[in-house]
């Protein structure tokens, strides 16, 4: 029997979503999957429901690219309600404590420093990390009480943008991966002597994708009902996109067959990357792979067809 035909077109890129407020992270890939008319789609780094802006969204081949995005930095915007904590820590949860407390713009700015630089974070009960195979937030959910470890973070930038009023805070921060806002907001509230919850939450950068790349679903689907599936691909950025960061190997046709059966190829000239580092081949301008570089040679540990 031959193989079972994919559903879709065979089309690879990377989407910048500006996602919309309500809507999950797996229900934005599917919207969009749907539009593109895709064989594959998955994103880069989950967006809560109630949080807005960047989704990095990656199509057929780029799905192979998508460490390289949840690993870059991240930017977002942010408004903190003092007062009152959530089960959630953002406004969607049930309040599980209360304070009179209404820290200062002094107070604020004093603490700021504890949360820079390599610190310590509880995440959210209600996120989705994976305890015992299952979802925090499906078992929070379910009732049972969630209790996650502390793990490292790295935290670049933490600042106070504004105070609309002694309730509320707007905070900037540009941060690393694995990095929960929501818990930011917790402990610096916890930290000022009272409790504080997340009410506005926006990113408006992850890796190489910024607020101008970013594409309005509506937007989207206005382009599709202009052009069809075909038209939306006016939208994408190349697969190599998200490869910013990699050194580029530019390599000939014979080169390119060899990599696709998964043999090395062996790199000549004064420029060829250091033993160790990770890099990206191209032929033609065309991605071909992604590998390490051993002893003067290319291995390759993804391989792109049609990229």
């Amino acid at each position: 029997m031959g193989q079972r035909q994919k559903k879709g077109r065979p089309v690879s890129g990377w989407l910048s979503l500006d996602k919309p407020l309500g809507m999950t992270s797996t229900q934005a890939v599917s919207v969009v999957k749907r539009l593109f008319g895709a064989q594959k789609a998955g994103h880069a780094g989950t967006l809560d429901p109630l949080a807005t802006g960047c989704l990095p969204i990656a199509l057929g081949e780029a799905t192979k690219t998508v460490p390289f995005i949840m690993d870059g930095r991240k930017i977002y915007g942010f408004t903190v309600r003092w007062g009152e904590e959530t089960r959630t820590d953002d406004a969607e949860g049930q309040p599980v404590a209360t304070s009179d407390v209404r820290p200062t713009r002094e107070a604020i700015e004093a603490i700021l420093g504890e949360f820079t630089g390599e610190i310590m974070q509880v995440p959210p009960a209600f996120s989705a990390i994976k305890v015992e195979g299952e979802r925090a937030y499906d078992l929070a959910r379910d009732g049972e009480d969630v209790v996650l470890e502390a793990r490292p973070i790295q935290v670049h930038r933490l600042d106070l943008v504004d105070m609309p009023d002694e309730h509320t805070a707007v905070f900037s921060a540009e941060c690393g991966k694995g990095t929960y806002v929501r818990a930011i907001a917790r402990d610096m509230a916890r930290a000022l002597g009272t409790r504080g919850h997340v009410v506005g939450l926006r990113r408006l950068l992850v890796g190489p994708f910024d607020e101008a790349s970013m594409v309005k679903l509506d937007d989207l689907r206005a382009t599709h009902e202009e052009g069809g599936s075909e038209g939306c691909d006016t939208h994408l950025d190349p697969v190599a996109f998200a490869l910013g960061e990699l050194a580029e190997v530019r390599l000939s046709e014979t080169d390119a067959v060899r990599l696709r059966n998964g043999q090395s190829v062996l790199l000549r000239g004064r420029d060829a990357p250091a033993n160790g580092e990770t890099v990206f081949a191209t032929v033609a301008g065309t991605l071909i792979a992604i590998g390490e570089v051993e002893r003067g040679e290319f291995h390759p540990s993804r391989v792109f067809v049609g990229a």
